[in-house]
């Protein structure tokens, strides 16, 4: 959202709201688990996984994972943790 006004992005936050489970199922996404490592890791089908997605897409109206991983860090709906080659190159 380069170019918007905190006040922008902090409207848009309000009207975003994700689940607690989409926002288990992103965070997992932005580690770099796939669907099935997600659906793993909580104890469901990588179906139910896919269908939380499509919720986070629609929600963030995004196409992809990467799409959605900066769309959601950008308004702060999930925290960015940079990895060292991050901090390293910074």
């Amino acid at each position: 959202m380069t170019g918007y006004s905190a006040f922008t992005i902090e409207r848009a936050q309000r009207a975003i709201r994700l689940t607690k489970r989409e926002i288990e199922v992103l965070s997992l996404i932005a580690q770099g688990c796939s669907s099935k490592e997600a659906a793993d890791a909580l104890y469901v089908s990588k179906r139910t996984v896919d269908f939380h997605l499509a919720n986070i897409y629609d929600k963030l109206q995004v196409n992809n994972r990467v799409q959605a991983f900066r769309a959601a860090t950008r308004l702060g709906l999930i925290p960015f943790e940079p990895t060292y080659s991050q901090l390293r190159d910074a």
